[in-house]
């Protein structure tokens, strides 16, 4: 398939539902291209440049990726996140015809007109930080853009969704985390945040904050999900929340269950307001097959955090690259709009991107 794109609409029918199809070379809606940015998805330095193509096909113009895992901490923490940052820079200046590493929506733009995949850092977790902010701002001149609060556990700055028997909530320290990256126009990811910390750091922030992956608790209750409360004050705050894909935190069902994802984000919609709703994939962009050597691979990975019940974590559909295509066209065929469409797949995050970071 060519470099990409979506679908021309006129301006005068641009507020009316599509018709579904496929994603084609640069069609445009007047002048500009539709905008395809996931929140929060995977982007291994092992991707060989096929791979990396079939992504960019897909319409993906934008991607903002974890760098390292988030569960060490102290020196190991620090290390660990310093390297992981200096390989990625590594890994796409050596594709410079495929990704361009993002520090702002210019570099957005940039990649767009360029047929590229602009790539933006993401730590989830802060204990690379240490005990003081001087970090934050030496991570944000080496590129660093976005940054959960927490991860899983308790940290210095808050308190993760598993911790359990833990309501606590936003620190003093992370208050003071949050001014500073405030200030500096790094994001605040609430992403793995127990609802208590997620309500202070929206209450507490100077400057929207993001959810960049998780999905809806009243819909389908799970300890990674996100309450209609905090989704409301998100979005009345001017955040965004990006629907993941792991299929546990949306569905029991193991099969045919596609639908379920496409509820959550009416759900959100419902909720938050069709502005305040994006893409946070939270997936490999591999094509997954439950084999021995993936196992392997993700229990290497995660540890304790794999469960063999909960597996496998994809939804068919959405177990690959091409998978912006499948939710461009199953959110045309929800009834959305030209432009809401648009809203969910890039612009809402654009606008948060441009807010925040510049």
């Amino acid at each position: 398939m060519n470099r990409r794109r979506f679908l021309t609409t006129a301006a005068a029918t641009a507020a009316l539902p599509l018709a579904p199809q496929p994603l084609r070379a640069r069609q445009q809606r007047g002048s500009q291209p539709a905008l395809v940015m996931d929140a929060m998805g995977e982007l291994r330095t092992i991707y060989e440049p096929d791979l990396v193509q079939q992504m960019i096909d897909s319409g993906m113009d934008s991607i903002t990726i974890t760098l390292c895992d988030p569960k060490p901490t102290g020196a190991a923490a620090l290390e660990l996140a310093v390297d992981s940052l200096l390989e990625h820079d590594r890994y796409i200046a050596a594709n410079p015809t495929q990704l361009l590493r993002a520090t702002s929506v210019a570099d957005i733009d940039r990649a767009q007109q360029s047929g590229r995949l602009a790539v933006f850092y993401l730590y989830q977790n802060t204990v690379q930080f240490g005990t003081g902010l001087d970090r934050v701002d030496m991570f944000y001149d080496l590129g660093l853009r976005s940054c959960q609060i927490t991860y899983n556990e308790r940290n210095l700055a808050g308190v993760g969704c598993r911790q359990e028997g833990d309501n606590g909530g936003l620190t003093d320290f992370g208050r003071d985390l949050i001014d500073r990256m405030n200030d500096l126009g790094m994001l605040v990811d609430l992403s793995h945040a127990n609802m208590p910390t997620m309500a202070d750091t929206i209450d507490h922030s100077s400057m929207p904050v993001h959810i960049s992956h998780t999905a809806c608790n009243d819909l389908y209750p799970h300890e990674r999900n996100t309450s209609d409360a905090n989704l409301r004050a998100l979005a009345d705050r001017g955040g965004v929340v990006g629907i993941c894909q792991l299929r546990p935190f949306l569905t029991s069902a193991k099969r045919d269950n596609l639908h379920a994802y496409f509820d959550h984000i009416d759900h959100a919609v419902n909720v938050a307001g069709v502005e305040a709703v994006c893409i946070g994939s939270d997936r490999d962009h591999r094509v997954i097959e439950m084999s021995e050597a993936y196992l392997a691979e993700l229990r290497a990975e995660e540890g304790s955090q794999v469960v063999n019940s909960e597996l496998p974590y994809f939804i068919d559909e959405l177990n690959g690259p091409g998978r912006m295509e499948v939710v461009w066209n199953g959110l045309v065929a929800r009834g959305y709009s030209g432009n809401d469409v648009e809203r969910i797949m890039g612009t809402n995050l654009y606008r948060l991107y441009s807010t925040v970071i510049g």
